[in-house]
């Protein structure tokens, strides 16, 4: 059950996520792969969601060459599996109750250039997101992970920095930047600052992950990552009841007037 506008206004007041409304979009999720917005943050949507915030996801690519290699096994050729990845995130997004779009700029690896930062900066600056969840900087064992938390952070200052790239876009205010939890968070060296309670929301998360019939074998393990995180959560947090939790860093410190 939802709480008391009151109450969740308080809420807000504390929680790292929520502000707040000034702008357009409350959150967007930069997903370098067409899955990796479910595994890591898809409890953080639907609660964003569920509350009737504004929440739209940016998949950089399908994963078409490096996380679907059961369908390659299977003999579909490139567009082939394009089409069953989109297929299964736009499921994935509609049980989540949020927009996806797709920028198809190819994994494994992902290659930047200017063109492409100042194209994801128009999005930023079209969309005026206040939080962005996106890759964390280090992740050891996928390289389009790491590569999509570069173009995120240097299209979010190319959003909110010179006014003349992209043109006749306004500028927009720095939004917070989140980090996911990487796959193997202790190679790593990956240190939460803000663990965030699913419990409420998780049958809908696992929903969701269940539309991924390319990456069945990842449905455990998440789903032992975020009993993992409610145990941290139950351990610092006196009120929490977590059962189901995901983690995430911060880019840059909070800034506040209110004592700690």
């Amino acid at each position: 059950m939802l709480k008391s506008s009151g109450q969740t206004r308080k809420r807000r007041r504390r929680d790292a996520f929520y502000m707040p409304k000034t702008r357009d979009i409350d959150l967007l999720v930069v997903s370098a792969h067409a899955a990796d917005f479910v595994w890591r943050a898809g409890g953080l949507i639907a609660k964003y969601s569920k509350l009737g915030r504004l929440v739209e996801v940016i998949a950089l690519t399908f994963g078409e060459r490096g996380e679907s290699d059961d369908l390659w096994k299977h003999g579909k050729n490139l567009n082939e599996v394009k089409r069953v990845r989109r297929r299964e995130a736009l499921a994935a997004a509609k049980v989540l109750g949020v927009p996806i779009r797709f920028l198809d700029w190819g994994d494994y690896p992902i290659v930047l250039s200017k063109e492409r930062e100042i194209e994801l900066a128009r999005l930023f600056r079209q969309l005026n997101p206040e939080v962005i969840v996106t890759h964390s900087k280090d992740d050891l064992f996928n390289f389009d992970h790491e590569t999509a938390a570069r173009v995120v952070s240097n299209a979010s200052i190319l959003s909110t920095h010179g006014r003349g790239v992209p043109p006749n876009i306004p500028l927009t205010r720095q939004p917070k930047i989140f980090g996911f939890e990487p796959h193997q968070p202790e190679l790593a060296h990956f240190y939460p600052d803000v663990i965030v309670d699913i419990s409420e929301v998780y049958e809908t998360k696992k929903q969701a992950m269940n539309c991924f019939e390319t990456q069945k074998d990842l449905i455990e393990y998440y789903d032992t990552r975020s009993k993992i995180r409610a145990n941290h959560a139950r351990r610092i947090s006196s009120t929490s009841n977590s059962k189901h939790a995901e983690a995430f860093t911060r880019r840059y410190p909070e800034v506040t007037d209110r004592p700690l």
